[in-house]
């Protein structure tokens, strides 16, 4: 086998990447909620027994007392036998449609466009049929390609990396992981952690002219707001040494007030007020430390008499890896190999779930067909030919960490 030939192999899967990218594009896999993830999951599970490949589904189950009918589950398939295991991860929920249609895939030219072609259905396909190309050609693999199809990825993954993670099910004898994110060209071998809360402040209505009834919940969120900005103006002193641009984006991230909302009439003492924080870390951070200096906030603002509760939204661990890794430097060189352009490798500026496998010591990476530009917008759209670029380059990559040569 050369490389020539798993390329041109991939090349004759064209058809059937695009055909499957658009069969996935046409259910509104929107989360949130978690919708039509039961679809997605029967359409993956018909297209893996349709190449003759193995179907492992597992499905969700939510803790003790939480009711759950998303469909949610996990389908796996591998292709080889060895123990060692280069996993290709992707998830098959989409961010919410923001205009009508935007789930009817249209094929313009090279260009599919529909609400997850770039984020990422598309890269679901590369990922698919890069496995398949090494099949169809008995590429010799000292180990195996493990494919994992979740859901619940916009929203932090509790329904599919994360439920994986916690049942013992995710990253088993892996030597890497590679996830078709939207990346634009370029390798993202870290991301950010995030910590969103949102923070309810209760006070007492009362009549304006009764002023002395009441108790104003919104001085009480701005008693919280000034111990928030005090860890704010701290944690912007951080840097982060992965790659990022522009130079400010490097900073260690904290949003006060993304949403805000009090009172009810402007002249009612506001009983109520909530607003929400979103703190990013970087990699080099420290997560339970980070959490703990947060909440420390809250707690001495209850001290000092507020009323507040807590509710966390969404949590998830920064992560790296190294660019020198074997993985690291193989992706590389295909990728330079196949598009002729060197890759960058960057931080992510948000959440991605490499974590899952970095955390487990595996060396972990996103690279994908997507644009990060466009994906979440209006006109969401994924070049085929970056399809099946990508198909290449992660066949190319199995062939050369798991070889037997």
């Amino acid at each position: 086998m050369t490389l020539d030939g798993l390329d041109a192999c991939v090349r004759r899967l064209r058809r059937d990447m695009i055909n499957f990218t658009a069969e996935l594009v046409a259910i509104a896999s929107e989360n949130p909620p978690g919708a039509a993830y039961g679809e997605c999951v029967r359409a993956i599970q018909s297209r893996l027994r349709a190449l003759d490949l193995p179907c492992d589904t597992i499905k969700y189950r939510p803790r003790a007392g939480v009711r759950d009918q998303s469909g949610a589950a996990a389908v796996l398939s591998r292709v080889g036998k060895g123990r060692r295991a280069l996993y290709f991860s992707g998830h098959y929920d989409v961010v919410p449609v923001t205009t009508p249609g935007q789930c009817n895939p249209v094929l313009r030219g090279n260009m599919l466009f529909g609400r997850g072609s770039a984020d990422m259905k598309g890269g679901l396909a590369s990922m698919l049929y890069a496995a398949v190309a090494l099949k169809r050609l008995h590429v010799p693999l000292n180990g195996h390609v493990a494919l994992v199809f979740v859901p619940d990825e916009e929203t932090g993954g509790q329904r599919g990396s994360g439920f994986l993670a916690a049942a013992g099910r995710l990253g088993a004898n892996g030597i890497g992981m590679l996830t078709p994110e939207p990346t634009s060209g370029v390798v993202w071998n870290a991301n950010r952690g995030a910590l969103t809360v949102r923070v309810t402040v209760h006070g007492r209505e009362a009549h304006v002219g009764l002023l002395h009834q009441g108790r104003n919940a919104f001085e009480d969120a701005i008693h919280v707001a000034a111990g928030l900005q005090r860890l704010a103006r701290r944690v912007a002193r951080r840097r982060t040494r992965f790659r990022i641009m522009p130079e400010a984006a490097r900073r260690s991230l904290m949003l006060i007030g993304g949403r805000v909302e009090a009172g009810s009439n402007f002249n009612v003492v506001p009983g109520r007020c909530v607003f929400t924080v979103d703190r990013r870390m970087n990699p080099e951070e420290d997560y339970e430390e980070e959490r703990r200096a947060l909440f420390e906030v809250f707690d001495k603002a209850r001290q000092a008499g507020v009323k507040l509760d807590v509710e966390v939204l969404q949590e998830g661990h920064p992560s790296g890896t190294p660019e020198a890794t074997a993985l690291g430097r193989a992706l590389s060189s295909h990728v330079r190999e196949v598009t002729g352009r060197t890759p960058k490798f960057e931080l992510c500026p948000g959440l991605l779930e490499i974590r899952f496998y970095a955390g487990h010591g595996i060396p972990a990476y996103a690279y994908g067909p997507g644009l990060l530009s466009i994906s979440h917008g209006p006109k969401e759209f994924v070049d085929t030919d970056r399809i099946v670029e990508c198909a290449m380059i992660y066949a190319r990559v199995a062939a050369t960490v798991l070889g037997t040569q």
